[in-house]
């Protein structure tokens, strides 16, 4: 008698987020990884399925796809994009709706349990100072359709990606120099930052969630935890990376990211801090068995990307 296989879908799979997810999965071997896209036969969706994951297509506008790719799936990692063109389009509200239209989908299919990709709901934490920071509060504003819709979840935040170094640009050489420059815009020097290593520490938080969801002595339904590998401000994070890189790194806090919404969002977490009545990393994570990394770690194994 073969034993059915415990599907997880993930969304966002081809993205920072989902890949870490699926290869999380792929290493572990307890789940199957499904990897939902809007195109399976995009290069990065091929790839994922010569690494062994399932391939499933649908929208997250479309309820009906959703439903279809949820087919004999045991659980869901929920995020969306909100800077994705096509949902751009559809407003500042386009990223709540996508993730309502999931939990919708998530509780038709009686998914045994949801991981919400999630992040503080900066207009409540500033009491309406950033109220403009529209990738924040939808996602915030699911956490709460998720917990009223009655979907076995829990919400996990994440911090400020590690990996926006080089995806965004963020440090970079000076011209004609050896040295290296880390912006990052409207940010006070000694202000704390959240850093999470997505590529080697948000898999092994879903992974340790859905490996613990069933045991109620765990605690894990219903909660909210913190996928954050480490705390500094960024001018302690420049003398890390200094270290490991061997070059001189230096801090500089610019004016603008070209974009308001984002302008707001580092100010935000300038002057409020992502998570400042948490503990990091997540002692419970630790407990479940996520061995987080240190920005050390991740300055020594990126070493090869700047020097």
């Amino acid at each position: 008698m073969s034993i059915s296989p415990r599907i997880v879908a993930v969304f966002g799979a081809t993205g920072t987020q989902g890949l870490s997810i699926v290869q999380a999965l792929l290493a572990d071997g307890t789940f199957v990884p499904r990897a939902i896209t809007r195109n399976s036969s995009s290069e990065k969706a091929l790839k994922l399925k010569t690494l062994g994951a399932e391939i499933a297509q649908a929208d997250l506008w479309d309820i009906d796809s959703l439903k279809q790719a949820l087919s004999g799936v045991e659980a869901v990692y929920g995020v969306t994009d909100y800077y994705d063109p096509k949902n751009l389009v559809q407003g500042h509200n386009s990223e709540m709706l996508l993730g309502k239209n999931l939990v919708d989908a998530a509780k038709a299919m009686d998914i045994k349990y949801l991981i919400w990709s999630s992040l503080p709901h900066c207009t409540r934490v500033s009491n309406g100072k950033y109220p403009n920071v529209y990738h924040f509060d939808n996602k915030a504003n699911v956490d709460e359709y998720l917990r009223d819709s009655g979907v076995p979840h829990s919400v996990l935040h994440t911090g400020w990606f590690l990996e926006n170094l080089w995806n965004y640009n963020n440090l970079v050489p000076m011209p004609d120099s050896n040295c290296l420059e880390l912006t990052v815009p409207r940010y006070d020097s000694q202000s704390p930052q959240y850093f999470t290593w997505i590529e080697r520490d948000l898999g092994q938080c879903a992974l340790a969630l859905l490996k613990h969801y069933e045991d109620p002595e765990s605690e894990v339904l219903s909660r909210t935890f913190y996928a954050v590998s480490a705390k500094s401000n960024y001018t302690q994070f420049a003398s890390t990376l200094q270290q490991a890189l061997g070059k001189p790194v230096s801090f500089v806090s610019s004016q603008t990211t070209g974009l308001q919404e984002m302008d707001d969002m580092y100010d935000f977490q300038s002057e409020f801090g992502l998570y400042p009545h948490t503990a990091i990393p997540d002692p419970r994570l630790i407990n479940l068995g996520v061995k987080f990394h240190t920005t050390e770690e991740f300055s020594q194994e990126i070493k090869g990307r700047y020097v």
